[in-house]
């Protein structure tokens, strides 16, 4: 039962944290300390991005990169930061589901254990009625002197 309400949960969840996200973007775009860290932080994403494509195809990049205007920083670092929203709660309920996954298997692992030193203790006692029964075979008793519940007065009872 639980399982289908977990699942259901992390589902809410990450569905909630889109619209959280957003409103998050439109929050962090009119407040105006956060505003510009947003922008320095968008500046120098531009920059190292621009950077490294230039790396990777080949091109020189020790040229002036042109700063983005401040709206398309705004906008920019506002998407960042909402699609970090999203990604940390999905990665977040992902290692919960891990963690939960695997205590399920440890709980199950324990049973299996249990069941296992049940079926061990089980044969240890099998045994030593085993070898009881042999030695009672062996010593000329018969098979009634092993049975519990039988005594050799039955015994006699039964043959007179």
């Amino acid at each position: 039962m639980i399982l289908p309400v977990a699942k259901l949960g992390t589902l809410v969840l990450k569905t909630l944290s889109k619209p959280l996200a957003s409103r998050l973007k439109t929050q962090a775009a009119r407040h105006p300390r956060f505003r510009q860290s947003i922008i320095n932080f968008a500046q120098a994403n531009h920059k190292f991005q621009v950077n490294l494509q230039r790396r990777i195809y080949g091109h020189a990049t020790n040229v002036e990169i042109r700063p983005l205007d401040e709206e398309k920083a705004v906008q920019a670092a506002s998407d960042f930061l909402g699609e970090f929203f999203v990604f940390s709660i999905g990665g977040g309920l992902l290692v919960f589901e891990f963690q939960r996954s695997a205590r399920s298997e440890a709980r199950k692992e324990e049973a299996r254990k249990q069941e296992i030193e049940g079926l061990r203790a089980e044969v240890v006692d099998l045994t030593k009625r085993l070898e009881e029964f042999e030695k009672a075979m062996k010593g000329g008793r018969g098979f009634s002197s092993w049975l519990p519940g039988i005594s050799s007065d039955t015994k006699q009872i039964s043959s007179s």
